[in-house]
């Protein structure tokens, strides 16, 4: 897992940073108590988190993603997410 460090964490500047990595972005908000049980993506992605708290698993190990933090998904890894905590949480899905 990656974590922001292009100045202050905004829409605008993790926007930017994603697109100089060449990745093509859409944000989304979840609201607590969303679940995304076990899945696969067909492309590789990155997951990056600007508000909220966002419980991950994948490859047998569970995180919690907080405000900048990034992490990416292969294509056809089985992983699993959901909104913890009482903040909805705002996501940059990403693919390249």
């Amino acid at each position: 897992m990656e974590h922001f460090s292009d100045g202050p964490l905004t829409i605008e500047n993790m926007e930017k940073k994603l697109c100089k990595l060449g990745y093509t972005c859409t944000m989304y908000k979840f609201p607590p108590g969303t679940n995304f049980p076990d899945h696969t993506h067909s492309i590789t992605k990155k997951d990056s988190i600007l508000m909220g708290k966002f419980q991950f698993s994948m490859y047998g190990e569970t995180v919690v993603m907080q405000p900048g933090d990034m992490i990416e998904v292969p294509k056809n890894t089985v992983h699993s997410a959901k909104v913890v905590g009482n903040e909805t949480v705002t996501f940059f899905d990403a693919s390249q």
